[in-house]
């Protein structure tokens, strides 16, 4: 096992396996594969007829995917992102299970070259694919003063999202953000630190993060394409990481889709949801807390799908 899988620590294991209730000849999906934390433990509780589809867009995960699970016959392989599922034919073909695992994981978070901390310098890019897309340097190089403030508030919840939004379009001006550093500094400049134990620069990293992966939307096409994808029965495990991405999968269980009504009509009948909740939402616990810190913003949702005309067991 390589030093990035040991560094590894898959979040709520033990609550994730229960929950997708693995069955030695089921079909299951890992939608963000990552370094295969979650994944080993499911193909442990295959049998010879089940099946373990794989996916993650970054293409260092799909190579380490592919140095260990290759040869298993079980096994499928996709560099893709978990909002294409529905493209792909394994999947297409009914699935039992279906895991995403959201936000960054420990191997991108902890290379420097990825440009995802503010605790270490490197390049500011941020994407979980750089083979395609644009880098954080190369957004922040032509976005405006209010576009860069709104996606500080919309996905960071940052309180001083115009004043980091000004502060970075000046400097602009005078030489590009390349690195994590440079826009770390920046921005503890322009608004100090207010949080205690928490870097100023949190937010904006974050939000500028799912900015350039489009993780929200990608994250409400990877839902539908689970919903669509899953048997009558089977079972969606989603752990995310922040209040943001946490509610998109709530209220995505829960059916709650705007309906625009005209005023003077009545309102529309509305279809039960296809999930139904599997208990309630789950949190690390406390031993795993002291082995993972990661883990404490941590949130598991579980919910399966309705048979036709009934509801789940």
């Amino acid at each position: 096992m390589s030093a990035s899988q040991l560094r590894h620590v898959p979040v709520m294991l033990a609550e994730v396996l229960e929950g997708l209730r693995v069955t030695e000849k089921g079909r299951w999906l890992d939608g963000t594969f990552g370094r295969g934390g979650h994944a080993r433990e499911v193909l442990k509780r295959l049998g010879p007829e089940g099946r373990l589809l794989l996916m993650d867009r970054d293409p260092e995960a799909i190579a380490a995917a592919q140095a260990e699970f290759a040869q298993d016959p079980r096994v499928a392989i996709r560099h893709a992102n978990f909002a294409e599922m529905a493209a792909w034919p394994e999947a297409a073909a009914g699935l039992d299970g279906v895991l995403l695992d959201l936000g960054v994981s420990s191997p991108q978070l902890d290379d420097p070259a990825r440009g995802f901390s503010f605790q270490s310098e490197g390049p500011l890019d941020m994407r979980m694919d750089p083979t395609q897309g644009t880098s954080a340097a190369q957004w922040l190089a032509t976005a405006d003063e209010k576009e860069i403030a709104d996606v500080l508030w919309r996905h960071g919840e940052e309180r001083m999202s115009r004043r980091i939004a000004r502060a970075i379009v000046e400097r602009e001006r005078e030489r590009p953000l390349a690195t994590t550093r440079d826009l770390a500094e920046l921005v503890a400049k322009t608004i100090g630190h207010r949080e205690r134990n928490k870097h100023p620069a949190t937010r904006t990293f974050q939000a500028l993060r799912i900015h350039v992966n489009d993780e929200f939307g990608a994250l409400e096409r990877g839902l539908d394409a689970a919903l669509r994808c899953l048997k009558p029965g089977g079972r969606l495990a989603v752990i995310s990481f922040h209040s943001l991405e946490d509610r998109v999968v709530k209220q995505f269980i829960r059916g709650e889709v705007a309906r625009p009504v005209r005023r003077g009509l009545p309102l529309p009948d509305v279809a039960p949801p296809a999930l139904v909740a599997v208990g309630k939402a789950q949190f690390a616990g406390d031993s795993e807390l002291v082995m993972n810190p990661r883990a404490r913003s941590a949130v598991l949702r579980v919910a399966q799908k309705r048979a036709s005309g009934a509801g789940a067991t």
